[in-house]
């Protein structure tokens, strides 16, 4: 458990793009917002109350200050006077840390910078907002897909409670633990209100230490971490779809021989529910998928051409392993788990047709090798960077680096050492890949 705390508190500064000024930021949204009148500061239980009495929508803000991701829009948020109509009819709260967070009712994308969740006085769920098109370009500013959220929202809102049926699905699942801070990885390390006389932003939970501290709760007890905590919130496109960026849930593009073009989903349709559930945004499809089967029928509501079509999308074994989680903020802890602190990735056809490798073979090349904790056990066997890794225990074949971390993780366990193949320049090297 020592050694989880310590690359759980490694894995990720170096890899996050943060503001200069990460105290300033925090201290400075306390100044200007712990007073405003439209944002209940840090206050979920008061923006509740607040949502009974008045019988309004509630509207909670997840905000990492300081990271760069979804600067833009949280800014856009805040100061954009075309939102202001749509915010005037909900009961607004804005969140910057995850310490005392009521895990039963906040599971969202904890990789994501800025999240919001649509509630009922009551605690009903209406619906989940989050952008990784905001998360990947902190200075993109548009709002139009967060607009037509809160329009959403409102609509699900005004038809409450007699839809309350179908918002079952959206409610969260039982979890270990009702907070963050109660989770062995984070249990004494912090508190459950931020140090304001102490380092404010060394006392913080940060969104993702959250998915971090399931996976590694798992993985301390000597458990396979669950495929759903590997590929958290998958995106739509493991089915073949590509969502518009500006919507609800709009078709952009269908892949060929996709589960989704099999199914019949065309461009242009827009999905107005997922099993069962009614959508406010890409992230409610993101949230059906994280709770969905590993394999099975997945029922859809269409809208083409102004009339709904009922359609059945079939979820293929072992759907979520397309995921790519190479981007993820989270992903970093995990291959300390699976490679030992390296960062990998799969060669091109290009570039493999000029050192002899064959297409459909493993062949990954080693970006990246740690170099403290956790994340520096690869070095310590034997493992360097630009390294050509080519079978690891039985595997030979091509796989991408999201694909292997859930292979590993899936049916290894810490402790283990796998043997591998590495090509060094003319060299053919024998190590052992460890698993923690």
């Amino acid at each position: 458990m020592r050694l989880l705390l310590l690359f759980l508190a490694l894995a990720t500064p170096a890899f996050t793009a943060t503001v200069k000024d990460r105290e300033g930021a925090v201290r400075g949204d306390k100044a200007k917002m712990e007073n405003d009148p439209r944002w209940n500061w840090n206050d979920l239980d008061g923006g509740f109350r607040l949502a009974k009495t008045t019988g309004k929508p509630l509207l909670v803000v997840l905000r990492c200050l300081p990271c760069m991701s979804c600067a833009g829009i949280d800014a856009s948020v805040l100061e954009e006077q075309e939102l202001v109509p749509l915010l005037d009819q909900f009961v607004c709260v804005r969140v910057i840390n995850a310490n005392a967070l009521d895990l039963s009712r906040f599971q969202f994308d904890y990789d994501l910078s800025f999240s919001a969740i649509m509630f009922n006085g009551d605690g009903t769920i209406y619906g989940r907002y989050g952008s990784w098109l905001h998360q990947k370009d902190p200075l993109n500013k548009t709002t139009t897909s967060f607009k037509k959220a809160l329009e959403a929202a409102l609509s699900v809102h005004q038809g409450y409670p007699a839809n309350k049926a179908q918002l079952s699905g959206k409610q969260g699942g039982p979890t270990p633990y009702q907070t963050p801070i109660e989770f062995p990885a984070l249990a004494g390390k912090y508190q459950s209100k931020l140090d304001w006389n102490g380092k404010v932003v060394a006392s913080c939970v940060h969104c993702h230490m959250v998915g971090d501290a399931f996976r590694a709760y798992y993985r301390s007890q000597n458990k396979p971490v669950p495929v759903e905590w590997i590929y958290p919130q998958p995106s739509i496109e493991t089915l073949g779809i590509t969502l518009a960026t500006d919507d609800v849930a709009k078709v952009e593009a269908v892949a060929a021989n996709s589960p989704a073009a099999k199914a019949g989903v065309q461009t242009g349709d827009s999905f107005l529910s997922l099993s069962q559930q009614p959508l406010v945004s890409i992230a409610d499809v993101s949230w059906v998928l994280h709770r969905s089967p590993d394999s099975g029928p997945l029922p859809a509501t269409l809208l083409r051409g102004g009339k709904e079509t009922a359609i059945t999308l079939d979820l293929p074994s072992g759907w979520r392993q397309s995921s790519d989680i190479g981007k993820r903020v989270g992903t970093w802890p995990m291959r300390a788990m699976a490679f030992g602190g390296m960062k990998i990735d799969d060669i091109p056809d290009e570039e493999r047709a000029t050192l002899g490798l064959e297409k459909t073979q493993m062949a990954l090349r080693i970006f990246h090798v740690g170099e403290f904790g956790q994340h520096a056990a690869a070095k310590k066997e034997g493992f360097k960077k630009d390294d050509i890794i080519v079978q690891i225990g039985d595997q030979r074949q091509r796989v991408t680096e999201s694909a292997l971390i859930g292979d590993l993780l899936l049916h290894h366990l810490p402790g283990e050492k796998i043997p591998a193949v590495v090509l060094r320049g003319k060299d053919r090297l024998e190590l052992k890949l460890p698993q923690q």
